[in-house]
């Protein structure tokens, strides 16, 4: 990767290669498209084997270009505290769902999490980031630094820095902090609350920039504080990598739906679930679930017997495969009062698949209007079985061509990556 004529910018994330799950795409993608506009990303992450990640892609290692600069650092990892109290194999997963009805000692150590360790658990990790950080300012001539979260914790690293050398550092917030819809399920107290509310004031008023991945996110940030800057708040989608999609990749022969990442409690599944055995009823077809699911859907899906196909975690690539040979992609929004915000970054994905996209969620929400505009799908409302049933139907007594240009241009690694660079360019 040549650096001469480069712009050198500082990318904080706790998730890269071999962290899987959707959290790592964002900036790997972003990292790899970076040069084709001037920028020369240097990636400061955790070191892999003192990490906590809740699962690992190894193949995501493949998608790193050769010569990208990464430097990882020690973490004083405070999970270990976690572990011992739950005894779980691995970090939590978003929303808990790895996590059946939670037991005492469960429930005890998701209120230390939530009041203890503000604003999560891998702050253990600031203390070297920052250290490294420095380092990498002063040597390398840095004035740009990007934090990614979550963990929001990894803000506050952004926030040090920013004070110590007076660079400029965009916040780029994945996904809702003091809002997100599992945050009751860390019991905090109204103290805790507002420590973290504090926290997420000071990072979105003292940021240069803010990016967020929906409008609708955009407007509860902009709602924290009357000193946040509107013009600072930028929306850069996630996206799909056009580059995954390259080449021909049949479609299973046999109809199937495919559903890939977590389903927490919150996923309202009972509709699908109705209209899938009324369909059984007519012919059978394959029901697959890939990713961690909440015991009680487990039941719910296994009821439905060998019609249902439950699958762990796959790495990324056969995860696109398995989509682009689908006959229709599943999509769950979870149900919460701000629901029609929320933007998984599957979605993305879902879309350059080509394979049509059933989701399940506010009709009037940001996913149904995304799903519209680019003619990859249609959402029905949670409770609808009558239009989930028909959709289904239509998906497989008349299958739609495969596409050969996807609509959802805009919504490119390549094309977001143009928009990034957009506001890196702004002094």
């Amino acid at each position: 990767m040549p650096t001469r004529s480069l712009k050198k910018v500082l990318i904080i994330t706790y998730y890269w290669p071999p962290a899987g799950g959707p959290g790592v795409q964002r900036w790997l993608k972003f990292a790899g498209y970076l040069p084709d506009f001037g920028y020369e990303p240097i990636v400061l992450t955790v070191d892999p084997s003192k990490a906590e990640y809740p699962v690992r892609d190894a193949s995501l290692l493949e998608e790193v270009h050769p010569g990208q600069r990464v430097y990882r650092t020690d973490v004083s990892s405070l999970y270990a505290l976690y572990k011992r109290l739950t005894k779980a194999k691995s970090a939590p997963y978003s929303g808990f769902v790895n996590e059946d009805s939670p037991s005492l000692k469960q429930k005890i150590s998701r209120f230390i999490r939530g009041n203890f360790f503000l604003p999560d658990a891998r702050r253990g990790w600031n203390k070297h980031a920052y250290r490294a950080a420095s380092r990498l300012l002063r040597e390398e001539e840095i004035d740009t630094v990007i934090t990614t979260g979550p963990p929001m914790s990894a803000h506050l690293i952004g926030l040090r820095l920013q004070r110590a050398f007076r660079g400029r550092w965009i916040a780029d917030f994945r996904d809702l902090w003091t809002d997100i819809y599992y945050y009751d399920k860390l019991y905090p107290t109204p103290i805790a609350r507002a420590i973290d509310r504090r926290y997420e004031r000071q990072v979105l008023t003292r940021a240069d920039a803010v990016i967020t991945v929906s409008h609708h996110t955009r407007r509860q940030l902009l709602a924290k504080s009357s000193r946040i800057l509107p013009d600072k708040l930028h929306v850069i989608h996630n996206g799909y990598d056009a580059r995954d999609f390259r080449g021909e990749c049949p479609k299973e022969q046999e109809f199937t739906i495919t559903y890939t990442g977590t389903l927490a409690s919150n996923y309202t599944l009972d509709a699908f679930i109705a209209a899938a055995r009324r369909l059984l009823l007519e012919a059978p077809f394959r029901l697959r679930f890939i990713g961690k699911i909440d015991p009680l859907h487990a039941r719910q899906l296994d009821a439905l017997g060998e019609h249902v196909e439950r699958l762990p975690f796959v790495p990324h690539a056969e995860a696109i495969r398995r989509m682009r040979g689908a006959s229709v992609l599943l999509l769950v929004i979870p149900d919460f009062p701000d629901s029609a915000g929320y933007l998984p970054g599957k979605l993305f994905e879902y879309m350059g698949s080509g394979t049509p996209v059933l989701c399940l969620g506010p009709t009037d929400g940001e996913a149904a209007a995304i799903l519209r505009s680019s003619e990859a799908g249609q959402a029905f409302d949670y409770h609808d079985e009558a239009g989930i049933y028909a959709y289904l139907k239509a998906c497989r007594d008349a299958p739609a061509p495969p596409r050969r240009d996807s609509p959802a241009r805009d919504y490119s690694r390549e094309s977001l990556t143009r928009a990034l660079a957009g506001i890196l360019n702004k002094r």
